[in-house]
């Protein structure tokens, strides 16, 4: 897999969980702990797309 294609992906994935995070929060009856899990899933693929962006520019 390329590394852009790879980027792609992620940000695919990253786009999903935005989704879901927003949808949750919306739900009455979700748990919180669950929304916090999300948000965390959803941060680790924002920090991989800067650091991999970061290594295709150098």
């Amino acid at each position: 897999m390329s590394l852009s294609s790879h980027l792609q992906e992620l940000k695919k994935k990253h786009h999903m969980l935005s989704g879901q995070v927003e949808e949750a929060q919306r739900s009455p009856g979700i748990d919180d702990l669950r929304v916090a899990e999300l948000k965390k899933q959803k941060l680790r693929l924002k920090e991989e797309i800067a650091r991999l962006e970061t290594q295709a520019v150098h």
